[in-house]
């Protein structure tokens, strides 16, 4: 009892009187205890604070005094990309660089029932996105000779079915002592007038993720992060689930990171050249002489439009979410108050069971407020942060919907191109249509390759006849 009137305490300090009642109505015990359990998982000092700046009290941000496109290490730059990329080959060789992903989404949205990094993505043989990654890291610690541990954040929605999708496939081959997984935080969602927490249900909160940003914490409260510190983990290559394409570690990009005198080794990040003013990613801006991301509805349409005098958007720096960032720089966000992650606020329709009526509640308009981080609000802490540009082709094919856009059939056709390019960089003929796109489906595996570079010294077709579907 001494338990549940310390929360009650709690609860009226921050004005959510309605679950004291609430609860001193439940019964049997173990159903109260039920939900106070959920309750007591909540900072409440920091919850009053944040019911007040972002429910009760809220103010928009005032627009910042000056945006400017941010500066990055371009693709045709004038800098030394062999000296960074054997810095940054040290690093892996040494086993001071891990690999994070956050995993914590379902595939509702390609039709798929289950963990998004279980969805079949590859272009021929349909690997998963765990598989493609983990082959990726096998080949990656063959080539390099190091131990390269995989953090995997997953969700309370698909942590148990993630968990049990590796022990099922062997963990692909990887270690299994090397591979952690670990929930995401979540946050109760607010009635937007009142600031009251909501219920889901009779017997549950409603709640919702605390965003990527919500990850530092998390690797903090798993032990996550002290594991990485035992195991001398400096730099961590960060990454999420949906993107295929993505180098789980390069050297080149952790070379820069740790060693380009631009930057403090703390927060780097990868960008591509927009494909259209409107494409829906975040932008690198230069904002009040700091490096931040701003988000592409965030961004006024002048700005996004704004062309430089070749023509070229000048906001083109478009956020892939790819990032290396320090293991010091994240124990000092979890740790010292003065580099807190904000939280966001998003005000969304959420259904919920009303405690006065006893019935559910099926909202036909906004009516909570959601608070979250965004990990890249990360960058402009740093003392030095840079941003480094790479192809689309090469690192970018997200799979986000079914169709269109950033779909499963876009993400197949950027991966036989890249294949494509990879295969014609060693001397390999490809069939190509009058417009320039590849005639045939082509898949290399990670384990085969995780850069063009791999393919050298392979025995290789001298070409891929037109129509063709090959795996290498």
């Amino acid at each position: 009892m001494t338990q549940v009137s310390d929360l009650n305490t709690q609860l009226v300090a921050c004005g959510q009187d309605h679950l004291v009642d609430y609860l001193s109505k439940v019964t049997p015990d173990t159903a109260r205890d039920a939900i106070a359990a959920q309750l007591l998982s909540i900072d409440f000092d920091d919850l009053g604070m944040l019911i007040e700046k972002y429910v009760r009290n809220y103010t928009p941000a005032a627009s910042p005094a000056s945006i400017a496109p941010a500066k990055y290490f371009s693709l045709d730059g004038d800098w030394d990309r062999d000296a960074f990329q054997a810095k940054g080959e040290e690093l892996i060789r040494a086993s001071k660089v891990a690999c994070f992903t956050v995993a914590g989404g379902q595939g509702s949205r390609l039709g798929y029932d289950g963990p998004k990094g279980c969805y079949p993505t590859s272009c021929v043989s349909e690997k998963p996105l765990f598989q493609i990654f983990a082959e990726g890291i096998r080949r990656s610690q063959e080539k390099y000779g190091a131990v390269i541990p995989w953090y995997i954040m997953t969700s309370p929605l698909n942590h148990e079915a993630t968990k049990s999708f590796f022990a099922e496939h062997d963990y692909f081959g990887l270690d299994s002592c090397n591979v952690m997984f670990f929930e995401q935080g979540v946050m109760p969602s607010l009635d937007a007038q009142s600031g009251q927490i909501l219920m889901a249900d009779p017997m549950h909160l409603a709640t919702n993720p605390d965003g990527h940003g919500g990850a530092f914490k998390a690797l903090a409260v798993s032990g996550a992060l002290g594991d990485m510190k035992t195991r001398g983990i400096e730099h961590m290559s960060y990454f999420q689930v949906d993107n295929p394409l993505t180098r789980v570690v390069d050297p080149v990009f952790l070379g820069l990171h740790v060693f380009a005198p631009e930057s403090s080794g703390e927060f780097s990040s990868k960008m591509v050249a927009k494909a259209s003013w409107d494409e829906k990613v975040g932008v690198f801006c230069d904002v009040d002489g700091s490096t931040e991301v701003i988000e592409y509805s965030d961004m006024s349409d002048k700005l996004a439009k704004q062309t430089n005098a070749d023509g070229q958007l000048a906001f083109n720096a478009g956020s892939i979410a790819i990032h290396a960032i320090g293991v010091d720089f994240i124990e000092k966000i979890v740790s010292n108050p003065e580099y807190a992650l904000p939280f966001h606020r998003a005000v969304k329709k959420v259904g919920h069971f009303d405690l006065s009526t006893g019935q559910s509640v099926a909202p036909s308009e906004n009516n909570a407020v959601k608070l979250e981080k965004f990990v890249f609000d990360g960058i402009p802490l740093a003392s030095k942060s840079i941003v480094v540009e790479t192809a689309r082709v090469e690192e970018f094919a997200p799979v986000k919907n079914e169709t269109g856009s950033d779909s499963i059939v876009s993400s197949k056709s950027i991966q036989t191109a890249r294949a494509a390019l990879w295969l014609e960089a060693v001397g390999v003929r490809v069939p190509r249509s009058a417009d320039g796109s590849v005639d045939a489906t082509i898949e290399i595996s990670t384990l085969t390759a995780v850069c063009s570079d791999d393919l050298k010294g392979i025995v290789l077709p001298d070409a891929i006849d037109p129509g063709s579907t090959v795996t290498l």
